[in-house]
């Protein structure tokens, strides 16, 4: 009952006309910023922190909150449309999202990718209101053992993303830790796969990397072939309706699952909802009785992975209220930014600043409903892009990408960068290398690498803690399991097959 109390006499600040103002426009910025690819919440916040420095602690914090969950949603315009995603979250949604649109279903793509985020997001406000003490115990059983098998089990299941050979997707995979390991060594300062080069040095931008392998390698293609048969089709998207009843069918359980997930990830700090994006992606088609559908367009592949990153903000946010750790990278500057006001995120802060932090979570609820009425509407527009011929729009995306990839460091490296990656994006698709996998592998370089040396330090080298661990050595004989379970599966099967065989001759 105080829970309520507390969040009415926040529903009471965060309905003044200047709380609503700032938290409208933080959600349209945050839309804006995460359908330019190059241009991240990360980037956006950065950007908008000098603007804050003048408001109201609780308006400034109302607005950066806004452009964080907006841009989640905002990624996902540009990644269903034209294959660029936004966002490091928005990556999956390429996936099914492109092809949904190149089948004339772009309008139902974008629809369920807003109404999930909405249900995701005020499930995980909900959550954040309610539920905050309790999830906040959980994440503290998690260790640097914890987190690195979990990361490592979500990059073993991520061959299960693709649909082709097993040993491509590996290779994606080894790609994408390759790539994630140029650069400075985080701990000892020395550069490492730079082949002394200095543009090398601060390693590869994810957005690059990114915009490397899904923007180029389709613009080439779209370039190249005059008159594509999708280019075609997709001019009758305006004609069905957003969603038919069996999309809204096929999308609901995603968005329940996808709202869930995402918000458990969210709450561990350090992982933050991008993570829960692909984690939902690997799920829905692990638990699908046609998973062959995903890579070819379906529905679940973006109801998904759009709730579940919606939802990881809402999640992530509660490390960073309640123990002032950040839940991403996001929330890391978040909490920079609470410290410029002179607030200090923790356990205190409820006690010491309620009527702030409840002010916020209110706004976050009115946002959620902002930021779909703001794009529902306008789905129609979105898709309209599509109507541009394909080699003004693909063309228009090189250039959009190559400034995108400038802007991110002021550096003509950027885009030389960007060049070469593309190259090797567009390679990987000519011979049918997935390119999910290779992403993925790069957001999860830091978080392996950094949670492996953590176990090492504090055990003097020693593996033993994660097999000593009750939660750790669960997850051990899970990824053996999931390693050796479809091996052994497999051989049951071809001896089964072999007996019936020999029974029928």
């Amino acid at each position: 009952m105080d829970t309520l109390v507390q969040l009415g006499g926040g529903f009471a600040e965060a309905i003044q006309p200047l709380s609503l103002l700032f938290a409208l426009l933080g959600v349209l910025l945050g839309t804006i910023v995460g359908v330019l690819p190059g241009i991240g919440p990360i980037t956006a916040i950065a950007i908008l922190i000098p603007v804050s420095f003048g408001m109201d602690p609780v308006h400034g914090l109302i607005m950066l909150c806004g452009v964080y969950y907006g841009s989640m949603y905002g990624g996902s315009i540009t990644a269903t449309l034209i294959k660029t995603p936004g966002e490091i979250a928005s990556a999956v949604t390429a996936i099914d999202g492109y092809e949904m649109a190149r089948q004339g279903r772009a309008r139902a793509a974008l629809a369920t990718a807003a109404i999930g985020s909405f249900l995701a997001g005020t499930l995980a406000i909900v959550g954040l209101s309610f539920l905050s003490p309790l999830l906040v115990q959980a994440a503290r059983i998690f260790g640097a053992a914890e987190y690195f098998l979990l990361m490592l089990m979500a990059l073993l299941l991520a061959s299960s993303m693709s649909t082709g050979s097993r040993i491509k997707s590996l290779v994606s995979i080894l790609i994408g830790l390759g790539v994630g390991l140029i650069g400075l060594d985080f701990q000892t300062g020395l550069p490492r796969q730079t082949f002394g080069m200095d543009v090398l040095r601060d390693g590869i931008d994810f957005t690059i990397f990114a915009m490397a392998l899904f923007a180029i390698p389709e613009s080439i293609r779209q370039l190249s072939t005059r008159l594509d048969p999708a280019a075609v089709q997709v001019q009758k998207i305006d004609s069905g309706p957003w969603m038919t009843k069996d999309d809204w069918r096929r999308s609901a359980g995603p968005w329940g699952r996808g709202s869930v997930l995402g918000f458990i990830i969210g709450v561990l700090p350090g992982v933050g909802p991008s993570l829960a994006s692909f984690m939902s992606y690997i799920m829905e088609k692990r638990i699908s009785k046609t998973p062959e559908r995903f890579g070819n367009g379906a529905i679940e592949g973006v109801a998904g992975p759009e709730a579940a990153n919606n939802a990881g903000v809402g999640g992530a946010m509660i490390p960073l209220f309640s123990l002032g750790i950040p839940g991403s990278a996001t929330t890391a500057l978040l909490l920079f930014v609470f410290t410029m006001y002179g607030l200090q995120p923790g356990p205190l802060l409820f006690e010491q600043e309620s009527t702030l932090i409840w002010t916020i979570i209110a706004s976050m609820y009115i946002g959620n409903v902002a930021l779909i009425v703001l794009n529902l509407p306008l789905v129609g527009l979105f898709v309209k892009l599509l109507k541009v011929p394909p080699e003004l729009l693909f063309g228009a995306i090189l250039v959009l990408v190559g400034v995108g990839a400038y802007a991110i460091e002021f550096s003509l490296s950027g885009m030389l960068i960007l060049a070469l990656l593309g190259v090797l994006g567009y390679l990987m698709e000519t011979f049918d290398f997935p390119l999910a996998p290779a992403i993925l592998a790069l957001v999860l370089v830091p978080l392996l690498e950094d949670n492996f040396r953590r176990v090492l330090q504090i055990s003097g080298g020693s593996l033993l803690p994660f097999v000593t661990r009750p939660i750790s050595l669960t997850l051990v004989i899970l990824i053996v399991l999931g390693i050796l379970g479809p091996m052994i599966l497999r051989r049951l099967l071809r001896k089964k097959a072999v007996e019936e065989h020999l029974i029928e001759a």
